[in-house]
C-alpha cells in the first residue's frame, strides 16, 4: 500500500488526567444531585435556569422561532427515519413454540427497555438531526419513557430551537437542558430533578464518552465513540470533486475527525488531494476542517480492489463508501464485513445518510466496527428467553443436568434436579 497523504498518528492518549476530571464530577452529581447540576450549567454554559426540565409552553415557542420549511425538511427526514425503523423492527420477532425434545417449549419475547436518554450534543453546531436518529427508534421500539438532553446555547436558558423541535418530532416526552459528564452521571444515578433510565444513547464530546464509560454497568450505553471518520473505495472511474467534498464533510465535524481514501488509481489520488484545497477556499468552515484534513486525513493507493477492501475489514471505519465501477461493486461490497454504515456508489453521498436517508448516523467509531453496529430500533430491545415443561420432559432432562453439575461440583444444583425426581414417585 502506497501512501500518497499520510496521517498525523494518534498518540496513545493520557487518560488519567480526563478519568479524574469525569469522576470527579460523577461524584458531585451522586452526591449533591441537582445542586451540581446548575452549578455546572451556570459555570460551562451561563445557564441560569432553576428547572432544568423544558416546559411545553417552551417547545411551542421554539416551534414559532422555526422557519417553516426547516420544519418541513425536519419533518420529511423524520418519515424516511420512522419508515425505516419500523422496517427494521418487523425483522426482530418473538419465537414461540421452539422444542429440542418432547414436553420442553422455549423461546423469546422481544421487549423493549423501559427508559432512555437520547444523549444531543450541542457544541459549535445545533445537531438536531442526532435527535430524530435517537428519538425516532425508541419510540418504535416502544420505550415507554423516552428522555432527552442537550446543552444550551452558551450564554442564554434556552436549548436550540430546532433542536427542541426535533426532539418534539421524534416523540419524545421528557427534555432538559442539560450536557457534558454531569448529564450522563445524573440520568444513570438519577436527582430530585431527574429520573434514572436503563439506557443512555448518542455521541458527546471527550467528556461525555469517557462518562459513559465510567457508568456503563450502572446504565446501559449503545458504545464508546470517538472522532467521525469516513473511509472511500475509489477507482479510476471516480468523481474526484464528489470524494473530496464528502471527505471534508466529515472534516468538518471537529479537529479529529478523519476523512481516508483508498485507491487504485493514483492520479485518483493527486486530483483529489488537489480538490480537496480548492474546496476548502471556499468553505465556510474552513479553520476547522482544513486542521483536521491536515492532521488526519489521508490518501493510500491499493494495488488491487481487494487489498483495498482488506484494508477497509481491519480499519473497520465507522462511514464506508464503495465509489467503483459498476461491474465490480458487488464484489467489493460482498467483501465489507466491518463498518457502521455502508454508501454504495458515487450518488449516495454520505451526508444522504447523516440527515434524511432514513439509516441511522449514530454509528461505531475507532474500529468499534468490528463487533458492533450503530445504533437501530434493536438498540432499545431486549431478547428475552423463556421456557416450560411438562412433567415427562422434567423427567427425561434432570438426570442430565444432575450429572453435568456434579461434573462441576455445584452439588446445589444437582440436588435442585434430583429432588424433583424423587418427589414425583
Amino acid at each position: 500500500m502506497k501512501v500518497l497523504k499520510s496521517a498525523k498518528q494518534r498518540t496513545a492518549e493520557d487518560r488519567s488526567r480526563l478519568q479524574k476530571t469525569v469522576r470527579e464530577i460523577m461524584d458531585h452529581v451522586i452526591k449533591n444531585g441537582d445542586k451540581a447540576l446548575l452549578e455546572y450549567n451556570e459555570s460551562f454554559d451561563a445557564c441560569r435556569r432553576d428547572t432544568l426540565r423544558i416546559s411545553r409552553e417552551e417547545i411551542e415557542e421554539a416551534y414559532r422561532q422555526v422557519p417553516q420549511q426547516d420544519l418541513e425538511d425536519i419533518r420529511r427526514a423524520a418519515a424516511n427515519i420512522e419508515a425505516f425503523a419500523k422496517a427494521q423492527k418487523e425483522t426482530v420477532g418473538e419465537l414461540n413454540g421452539f422444542s429440542p425434545a418432547p414436553g420442553i417449549q422455549l423461546g423469546h419475547r422481544v421487549i423493549p427497555v423501559d427508559s432512555c436518554c437520547c444523549y444531543v450534543p450541542g457544541g459549535g453546531y445545533p445537531l438536531y438531526s442526532t435527535a430524530l436518529m435517537l428519538g425516532i427508534p425508541a419510540r418504535v421500539a416502544g420505550v415507554k419513557r423516552i428522555t432527552a438532553c442537550s446543552p444550551v446555547i452558551k450564554g442564554t436558558d434556552q436549548i436550540h430551537p430546532k433542536t427542541l423541535v426535533a426532539m418534539d418530532v421524534a416523540g419524545i416526552h421528557e427534555i432538559y437542558a442539560l450536557g457534558g459528564a454531569q448529564a450522563i452521571a445524573a440520568f444513570s444515578y438519577g436527582t430530585q430533578q431527574i429520573g434514572a433510565v436503563n439506557l443512555i444513547v448518542g455521541p458527546g464530546n471527550s467528556f461525555v464518552t469517557e462518562a459513559k464509560r465510567q457508568c456503563y454497568g450502572k446504565v446501559g450505553i449503545d458504545f464508546v465513540a470517538g472522532p467521525s471518520e469516513v473511509l472511500v473505495i475509489a477507482d479510476s472511474q471516480a468523481n474526484p470533486e464528489l470524494i473530496a467534498a464528502d471527505l471534508l464533510a466529515q472534516s468538518e465535524h471537529d479537529r479529529e475527525a478523519k476523512g481516508l481514501v483508498v485507491t487504485t488509481d493514483e492520479n485518483l489520488g493527486k486530483a483529489i488531494q488537489a480538490a480537496v484545497c480548492r474546496q476548502l477556499e471556499t468553505l465556510d468552515t474552513k479553520e476547522i476542517a482544513e486542521c483536521s484534513w491536515n492532521d488526519f486525513g489521508e490518501i493510500l493507493i491499493a494495488e488491487s480492489l481487494e487489498e483495498a477492501v482488506a484494508y477497509a475489514n481491519e480499519y473497520a471505519p465507522e462511514h464506508l463508501e464503495v465509489n467503483v465501477e459498476e461491474s465490480r461493486t458487488k464484489q467489493v461490497t460482498d467483501g465489507l464485513r466491518n463498518y457502521g454504515s455502508l454508501f454504495v456508489g458515487g450518488n449516495t453521498a454520505e451526508v444522504f445518510g447523516d440527515y434524511a436517508s432514513g439509516t441511522n448516523h449514530t454509528l461505531p467509531t475507532l474500529g468499534a466496527a468490528r463487533y458492533t453496529g450503530g445504533v437501530w430500533v434493536g438498540t432499545f430491545l431486549k431478547i428475552c428467553t423463556w421456557q416450560s415443561m411438562s412433567k415427562e420432559a422434567m423427567l427425561g432432562i434432570a438426570p442430565l443436568v444432575s450429572n453435568l453439575a456434579r461434573g462441576e461440583g455445584l452439588i446445589g444444583h444437582a440436588r435442585a434436579a434430583e429432588i424433583r425426581i424423587e418427589q414425583s414417585k
